[in-house]
């Protein structure tokens, strides 16, 4: 299997490698069954991603395809980030060998989950202000 430098350049040096501290969203997407095991983790200000960090369990693809994804949703709109594709990721990575694809699938997938987790964060937070009984002074 050959890879491009790209892809060999994410897998020895990652990018946004590591966990965050009360993330604003989170999306884990895998199973252990195929080895792949993504989890990404944003934090949101403003509908601005400004900062997103990775875990990957996974082979060289994989991680490779999560530090991509991270550093091209960095710093854009909540709306931009989820036009992410799987496409765009191998795209920017040169490619990868057709029995890899899946793991720029997994990039894109664990992106839209994470904001979709911040989404179901910010109307649980809005329904339990929603809720709460106004003060009479």
């Amino acid at each position: 299997m050959l890879y491009s430098e790209k892809v060999m350049d994410h897998f020895r040096n990652p990018r946004n490698l590591g966990k965050m501290e009360h993330p604003d969203g989170v999306g884990e997407v895998g199973n252990a069954k195929c080895g792949d095991i993504m989890k990404i983790y944003l934090k949101i200000t403003d509908g601005v991603i400004e900062d997103v960090k990775f875990n990957t369990f996974g082979c060289g693809s994989a991680i490779a395809s999560s530090s991509m994804a991270t550093e091209m949703i960095k710093g854009k709109p909540i709306e931009e980030a989820l036009t992410l594709t799987n496409r765009a990721v191998a795209e920017a990575l040169d490619g990868l060998p057709p029995q890899k694809l899946h793991c720029s699938v997994l990039a894109e997938e664990a992106v839209k989950a994470a904001i979709d987790d911040y989404y179901q964060k910010q109307e649980s937070q809005e329904k339990e202000l929603a809720d709460k009984p106004i003060e009479k002074v």
